[in-house]
């Protein structure tokens, strides 16, 4: 499966990747995965890295659907990276969606230095520790 998570229950985050081709039954499976791992807590923050996904069969009319059934809380802070134009537009719509249901802390951005910024900046609130040291790093 090109999706992956891993779950730092000290730093209160959720680190997901995705590369290559990734369907709509994979992204569903990974927010039931993530929703039913006991190490995972609704309030925790997300960094998602998409920036290496290559191709989806997720339609415009299926980031509602996301939406909807997404595993984290209103309050939980997200950054969103991704690459390419299609994919940001994507991002902006799911973005969108959640601040429709009340969630004002996601974000997307291009470059995960800028994810993280924003995700660990002290100023912003953020529940994760200023410290990065694996922000970077691909996922096992």
């Amino acid at each position: 499966m090109p999706i992956f998570y891993k779950i730092d229950k000290d730093r209160k985050l959720v680190l997901s990747t995705g590369s290559g081709f990734v369907s709509k039954m994979e992204a569903l499976a990974h927010q039931d995965q993530v929703l039913n791992d006991p190490d995972f807590d609704p309030s925790f923050s997300q960094l998602a890295d998409f920036a290496q996904l290559t191709n989806t069969d997720i339609g415009m009319s299926d980031l509602g659907t996301f939406a909807q059934r997404d595993a984290f809380s209103v309050s939980s802070r997200r950054a969103i990276i991704v690459s390419g134009d299609i994919a940001y537009g994507f991002a902006k719509i799911f973005e969108l969606y959640r601040q429709l249901a009340g969630a004002h802390g996601i974000r997307v951005f291009r470059t995960s230095e800028e994810a993280s910024d924003w995700l660990f900046a002290p100023d912003q609130g953020s529940v994760c520790s200023p410290a990065r040291s694996s922000v970077g790093s691909t996922l096992p």
